[in-house]
């Protein structure tokens, strides 16, 4: 098992992934991507595709499931890979979530690379050895912890983002902000989205990376301090499953940042969180990310939802990272029905339904 990645602000994308395969040899060199990422992301590799295996497997969360999962391992077994292959992970969060978990259990594990294309995953999904795929209605149900050996992250993708991707994204920044400081806090909600300077972008990204990494480093397996970096997921992850269901998915992101509203206003009545830094974040959130449409006939289905949260240590308690101030989190917090239920009030007020 790898216990750190090494990440690499690329300039030239092209000579710095060829310099991390130097030793491979062409016939051992598969690339993951999806057929969205496969159009517009696979050409920036150029010559390196030419002899590489080209696993594209369907775009979208819909395909994070096991079917895709035994698609990248059947073709990893007839295409000659062994011990020795390496797996490059070409695109969003779905792809290197799966891709880690095929590589992670092929041979009983093989090297793979990340190469995130969108913010979501340059801060996240590539970041930190999470890897897995959705199963029985559940984000995320069932992965292993391992990390890429490698994280490339190249400013070429941010270019041409579409503005649900940057937002997505941007959710994820927001959180780090939240367990960091109130200097990037501030930063990060004085930063345009509606007119991204890409400079801007690249420094606020890299500085998010540095503060997910870290916590990783002290802590690859989250028995601790990593568990930080659950805040806004406990119900975000309920909100998406629960759209999922509903059949027209809720991006990752969005939910991560509807579910900070709800977990900082649970923060706020529990543990004191600053009320002025609440509401600052909710109107900054409403003003960019709108409202997904919950009513409170939806809040038990949400509430069992949760309660199959992995960070659940008890079958009957929701488990939760809160914050009692910017900086300051508070691990293993649990809370009950009526303060949850009330949290889901406070989101639908704040974003108007």
């Amino acid at each position: 098992m790898t216990l750190k990645s090494n990440i690499h602000f690329s300039q030239n994308l092209c000579s710095d992934v060829s310099t991390l395969l130097q030793g491979v040899s062409p016939e051992q060199l598969f690339i993951l991507t999806d057929t969205n990422s496969a159009k517009h992301c696979l050409p920036l590799l150029g010559t390196l595709t030419n002899n590489a295996k080209i696993i594209e497997v369907s775009n979208g969360d819909s395909a994070k499931n096991l079917h895709t999962i035994e698609q990248i391992w059947t073709f990893l077994c007839t295409n000659g890979g062994t011990r020795h292959s390496v797996m490059l992970n070409l695109g969003g969060g779905v792809i290197t979530d799966m891709g880690g978990f095929a590589a992670s259990t092929f041979k009983r594990g093989i090297r793979f690379i990340n190469i995130p294309t969108t913010l979501l995953s340059m801060v996240d999904a590539a970041i930190g050895g999470k890897t897995g795929f959705n199963f029985n209605g559940l984000k995320n149900e069932i992965g292993v912890i391992n990390q890429p050996s490698d994280v490339i992250i190249s400013a070429e993708f941010l270019r041409t983002l579409p503005k649900t991707e940057l937002l997505s994204g941007y959710a994820e920044i927001i959180k780090h902000g939240l367990i960091s400081n109130n200097t990037y806090l501030n930063t990060i909600l004085n930063f345009d989205l509606a007119n991204p300077d890409v400079k801007g972008l690249q420094d606020i990204i890299r500085e998010s990376i540095d503060i997910k990494s870290k916590i990783v480093e002290q802590d690859p397996t989250e028995k601790g301090v990593r568990k930080t970096l659950n805040l806004g997921h406990t119900i975000g992850h309920a909100l998406e499953s629960f759209s999922l269901k509903k059949e027209k998915a809720l991006p990752h992101g969005y939910a991560v940042a509807y579910g900070l509203i709800a977990e900082l206003y649970l923060s706020y009545k529990m543990y004191k969180f600053p009320k002025e830094t609440l509401l600052s974040v909710s109107r900054y959130i409403k003003e960019y990310y709108g409202a997904y449409n919950i009513g409170c006939d939806d809040y038990p289905e949400l509430f069992n939802l949760m309660l199959h949260d992995k960070k659940n240590t008890s079958a009957t308690e929701v488990n939760f990272t809160l914050l009692s101030g910017v900086g300051i989190p508070v691990l293993n917090c649990t809370a009950d029905q009526n303060a949850i239920f009330q949290s889901l009030d406070f989101y639908r007020d704040t974003v108007g339904l």
